[in-house]
């Protein structure tokens, strides 16, 4: 759809911030288009974006071409006027990224971490750390308008607060946004790891494709849904926890999760390290499963393309009850080359119906490991740009 398609299917704006979500597209516009488009004075018009533009959300973009007289002049979005902080934390992994309004990142940092140790701790640390890497980029704390978190587990969007999350010990029900908030002076967002991962994906890569089916494949295993083009996380947040639905031929093997047989527990990265270290090869965890899968170690080779296949066994009964038109597989198994897809599209494709593998694709993440700051920077931003935040912004 082009710019001026949307235009015409926008409904008719009542204030600034509903005027504001026409020119988020970045394209210049002068006040005639948008009286035009919006069907209000150009009085109007001229005000409210008078507003805007004191806010530094819009800026003065040049002049249009004449038809007669002085050219008039247009106005857009200017995405440099905040930032954000997004955080993508994992089981053994931080990644944080400072991003301007359009989610262009300005400056990155990838740590090991333990997420075990701690909300205290891990916390503490992401916000002297969030800090500083917004101080890198030449801007402060009062640029910050908003934090976007991922957590490895259940999270209650509604509140932020993590539910029981299995790999988190201590972390049950702590107020992650009002602990951040407190630190950084911004309202802070907090969301399921996966779901910010599928959001990232989609947003930068696959903004076309309305229904897909985002799935990480790491130390744990979920998915996050984009259904007619929007999230969806289910009536508590858990939507798309795919990791601890039970394999049938598997019904031995013990999860975390104290249930025995959970897809997490037989083709996670750590499950298949397990396998490779009881054969005798050095891998205790997902990076050194897709470092003998690299260096063409048959074993492994076979072993990830198993975990493929029991993968492909549950995302069959997804692509039944969901109908994506896209599958994008990502995390850090991921990127062990095409062993794993191969598993999973070979088991998919022969146990789905016809009419919903029709068209479907199987393809590898494209935004690797940046999914993640991506998807929690979308986030922040359409909190912080949405109709009511921008009136309440501008008072």
């Amino acid at each position: 759809m082009t710019a001026e398609e949307a235009l015409r299917v926008v409904p008719r704006t009542t204030g600034a911030g509903d005027l504001f979500q026409l020119l988020r597209d970045g394209q210049p516009r002068t006040r005639a288009e948008l009286a035009a488009v919006t069907g209000q004075a150009r009085s109007t018009i001229a005000a409210r974006i008078d507003l805007l533009m004191a806010s530094g959300l819009v800026a003065p973009a040049g002049e249009a071409s004449s038809t007669g007289g002085r050219p008039p002049a247009t106005f857009a979005f200017s995405p440099a006027a905040r930032v954000v902080l997004a955080v993508d934390l994992g089981a053994t992994h931080a990644h944080l990224a400072v991003t301007d309004l359009a989610s262009t990142v300005l400056a990155e940092l990838e740590a090991p971490i333990a997420i075990a140790d701690g909300p205290d701790v891990i916390l503490g640390w992401v916000a002297q750390t969030g800090e500083e890497l917004v101080l890198s980029t030449g801007r402060t704390l009062d640029d910050l308008v908003s934090v976007g978190v991922g957590l490895p587990g259940p999270v209650e969007h509604s509140t932020g607060r993590p539910i029981n999350p299995p790999i988190m010990p201590a972390w049950d029900d702590v107020d992650v946004p009002g602990g951040l908030s407190a630190r950084l002076g911004a309202s802070v967002l907090v969301d399921n790891d996966v779901n910010i991962m599928a959001l990232g994906e989609h947003r930068t890569e696959w903004p076309g494709v309305s229904d897909l089916l985002f799935v990480k494949v790491a130390t744990g295993i979920g998915a996050g849904i984009i259904s007619d083009g929007a999230l969806r996380r289910g009536a508590q947040g858990a939507a798309g926890d795919i990791g601890h639905v039970a394999v049938s031929d598997r019904s031995e093997v013990p999860c975390r999760c104290g249930n025995l047989g959970c897809l997490e527990a037989v083709a996670s990265g750590q499950a298949v390290a397990a396998q490779l270290a009881a054969t005798g090869l050095a891998a205790t965890s997902s990076n050194d499963v897709v470092a003998l899968v690299r260096a063409g170690d048959l074993y492994a080779s076979r072993a990830v393309r198993q975990a493929g296949r029991d993968i492909g066994t549950v995302l069959a009964g997804c692509v039944s009850l969901l109908n994506p038109s896209m599958i994008v597989v990502g995390g850090v198994v991921a990127s062990s080359g095409e062993h794993l897809i191969a598993g999973i599209r070979e088991v998919v494709y022969r146990r789905s119906l016809p009419l919903a593998t029709q068209h479907l694709r199987i393809v590898a993440s494209r935004t690797g490991n940046r999914a993640g700051v991506l998807g929690a920077s979308a986030m922040a931003v359409d909190h912080v740009l949405s109709s009511a935040a921008i009136d309440a912004l501008i008072g």
